[in-house]
């Protein structure tokens, strides 16, 4: 009798952790292996309560109730995360309005010569894709050109159209290497007169910026190459901000050094000390810094390379400057200068009375 009791409690249990089984897999246990384990491991130490462990109370309750919960979580963890995927991903932030931003205003002198076009077609299309941008470009002639005029006004861009001839007694001469005088001083100078105020333009926006307005000003060469994003860098500059440029100084690029989010040095191979070592594309300064020293302008006669620092030197000392470009560790414009292209066969043909149709624009 006492044997037959044992095989019905036996089979009674068998049939009960069966049912439990069953119902453990309907919760969804398949969807989580560690539980599905976590649930059989506790029926497992219940049997070894009830049948191996002869004499001691089978109370399998708290191990099956633990395993519940933790499926409960499972589940309740799934269900969350099915609902984070059927719901749409947040809208990205949304860019401050072009109103919103600083003008950037771009200084660009100009000369007359065979790449002329092509240079300053790549740079409009540069300045194309940067948003609140007024482009200063300023021809060294005694007035606009159809050339640079009819470009302009292609260009899609807003801008101001100056003109300025360099003195007689400043330009190059016959043969002289281009390093030998400064170039664009007058230019500049020029734009910043308008700037302030100065008024002159000769094609687009006749009015200078109105007193108060938020901006940077950047000296762009025609002969460079602009990443857009330094006009990004650029824009919130409060005083002087610095970068490196790439190619130049006999270098692989030349800038500032920077520690601690300060300028401690520049990277130069060429009179290090020069009071401000940087390229002409490797600063801007805040439109309010301009307007409120008057007399800052461009040196014609600074001694070779101290060009920069006869502006600089009016406006901000050296450890002021602010850094760029992830603390100038980025390059983000190139000294690329367009080749001078070789005119044997255009001279040539010229001299034989068949040379390049001078109607058409090159």
């Amino acid at each position: 009798m006492k044997l037959k009791l044992k095989n019905v409690f036996l089979a009674y249990f068998l049939v009960s952790i069966a049912g439990l089984l069953y119902a453990l897999v309907q919760l969804g246990v398949e969807r989580e292996g560690m539980a599905l384990w976590d649930a059989e491991h506790a029926v497992v130490l219940c049997l070894h309560l009830c049948f191996l462990g002869p004499g001691q109370p089978c109370d399998c309750l708290p191990p099956l109730r633990a395993a519940a919960e933790q499926l409960r979580q499972k589940d309740l963890r799934i269900s969350q995360l099915q609902a984070d995927l059927r719901r749409p991903p947040p809208a990205p932030a949304q860019p401050p309005e072009p109103e919103a931003l600083p003008t950037i205003y771009v200084v660009t002198p100009t000369y007359a010569r065979l790449v002329q076009k092509a240079e300053l077609v790549r740079l409009s299309q540069t300045l194309s894709l940067v948003p609140r941008l007024h482009w200063l470009l300023v021809e060294d002639a005694e007035g606009p050109t159809p050339l640079v005029s009819g470009l302009l006004a292609a260009s899609g861009l807003l801008f101001t159209h100056l003109a300025v001839l360099t003195p007689k007694a400043q330009r190059l001469r016959e043969g002289e290497p281009g390093w030998v005088r400064p170039r664009g001083v007058e230019q500049r100078n020029r734009a910043l007169d308008w700037l302030r105020g100065g008024g002159g333009a000769v094609g687009g926006e006749k009015d200078p910026p109105p007193p108060g307005t938020r901006g940077v000003v950047y000296f762009a060469d025609d002969d460079n190459t602009y990443s857009r994003e330094l006009f990004e860098e650029m824009r919130w500059t409060r005083g002087v901000s610095v970068w490196p440029v790439g190619l130049v100084g006999g270098l692989r690029f030349e800038g500032p050094r920077v520690q601690d989010g300060r300028v401690v040095g520049f990277h130069t191979a060429w009179e290090p000390n020069r009071p401000f070592p940087l390229d002409m594309a490797g600063f801007a300064v805040a439109l309010p810094l301009l307007l409120a020293k008057p007399h800052a302008q461009f040196d014609a006669s600074a001694p070779r390379g101290h060009l920069e620092s006869s502006l600089l030197s009016h406006l901000v000392d050296p450890k002021d400057l602010e850094p760029r470009a992830a603390n100038c560790t980025r390059v983000l414009v190139w000294h690329t200068r367009t080749e001078k292209p070789k005119m044997k066969q255009e001279e040539q043909l010229q001299r034989q009375g068949r040379g390049s149709d001078p109607a058409v624009e090159v």
